[in-house]
């Protein structure tokens, strides 16, 4: 069974710094994707940070969106089977639900622009606020 599940939101306030994670179960592919996507209030859901894993070359390659580029970085720990998203110089306006989704077919840059995912983690809040 193909399984996400994030962990890690909560409220910080502006300057601060969080770190998501997103563990994964059953992702046996050659190739796959994780991706961090946020939706907030009124908004659509868009991608924020993406991450492949593959057994070949285009293993690791990365893509953040404009808003987020210096401030978040992805990352992964293959033993744990999870892909983190640290989050500094946070700002209200990265206030939102983040979710972890993964694709099977995608490149990071279109997963990320798309905000597609075949599968989806159920979210964790991150509320930036004084």
């Amino acid at each position: 069974q193909l399984q996400l599940v994030e962990s890690g939101g909560g409220l910080v306030q502006p300057g601060g710094s969080l770190r998501l994670s997103c563990k994964t179960s059953g992702f046996t592919f050659d190739y796959y994707a994780i991706g961090w996507f946020r939706q907030a209030p009124g908004k659509e859901r868009e991608g924020v940070s993406c991450i492949s894993i593959s057994s070949s070359s285009d293993d690791g390659n990365t893509y953040y969106a404009d808003s987020v580029k210096g401030r978040f970085t992805i990352s992964r720990d293959s033993a744990k089977n999870t892909v983190y998203l640290q989050m500094n110089s946070l700002k209200p306006e990265d206030t939102a639900v983040y979710y972890c989704g993964a694709n099977l077919g995608l490149d990071v840059r279109a997963m990320c622009y798309m905000a597609h995912s075949d599968y989806w983690g159920q979210g964790t809040q991150v509320t930036v606020s004084s």
